[in-house]
């Protein structure tokens, strides 16, 4: 029997007076790499944030068996770590700052870092090719070297359960293929990898799919499932159909 690293039950969701989620329920696996996909609009960053306990919600989230409200905020920043779109960080703060802001929940109020922060840091930038860089400013950085930084300031807090809203913005092709790299070496450590993506292509890479349109998930299953890929087809209206390729699924435009 799968362990689950996220379950939500009749979840709804509202941004201003709009319902954006229609009492959605899901249970994702621990260990294992699951991205949400769908059509623009179809609710994906807004469930993820409230899967992150970013946003107010009806319904229920539990997190590793417990409910997501019921875990102290220090607990819960080193359970779980968040990625999101367009994340605010100083520009007047070097890239070693910026991801040493990922280990705060291990650090004791007012504690400067501890060896294994350092450590921590100095790996996460490294995994993300951005330790040449950790003297300089974020200010300094193009989008693409800025998006790595904020991913290592991510992987620094070291979760059992990683969130990423739409990771491979400003990435060029082989940064992408990098960022593929790490979580891979994340689920063979055995974190839990939770994304949205619009990539197509590169969820496919994904262990499972979830696939949303107007605000419900119409499927869940295996990414590499021809259901999953009929399911997939038919929520861009056909538009797009899935191909192998390499040992691996492509999809195309039609």
């Amino acid at each position: 029997m799968k362990k689950i690293a996220i379950c939500a039950d009749s979840i709804r969701a509202r941004l201003g007076n709009v319902e954006i989620l229609h009492d959605v329920s899901l249970a994702l696996p621990q260990g294992r790499w699951t991205s949400i996909v769908g059509p623009n609009g179809a609710g994906k960053s807004t469930l993820l944030k409230v899967l992150a306990g970013l946003l107010p919600h009806q319904g229920s989230v539990a997190l590793l068996g417990q409910p997501l409200h019921s875990y102290p905020a220090r607990q819960r920043a080193k359970a779980l770590a968040w990625l999101g779109q367009n994340e605010a960080a100083g520009d007047d703060l070097t890239v070693w700052d910026v991801a040493m802001l990922g280990r705060l929940p291990h650090q004791a109020w007012l504690a400067g870092p501890s060896d294994a922060d350092r450590a921590a840091v100095e790996l996460a930038l490294k995994s993300t090719q951005a330790w040449d860089w950790r003297s300089r400013t974020l200010g300094q950085l193009s989008g693409g070297e800025r998006q790595r930084v904020l991913l290592a300031r991510a992987l620094a807090v070291q979760a059992q359960v990683l969130l990423m809203d739409e990771p491979l913005a400003n990435l060029d092709p082989p940064h992408q293929a990098d960022w593929l790299g790490v979580v891979r070496c994340l689920l063979e450590g055995g974190v839990t990898v939770i994304s949205v993506l619009h990539e197509i292509s590169m969820a496919l890479h994904s262990d499972e799919m979830l696939i949303m349109a107007a605000g419900r998930v119409t499927h869940h299953g295996p990414s590499a499932d021809a259901a999953t890929h009929r399911a997939l087809e038919a929520v861009f209206d056909h538009r797009i159909t899935i191909h192998p390729l390499a040992n691996q699924w492509v999809a195309l435009p039609n």
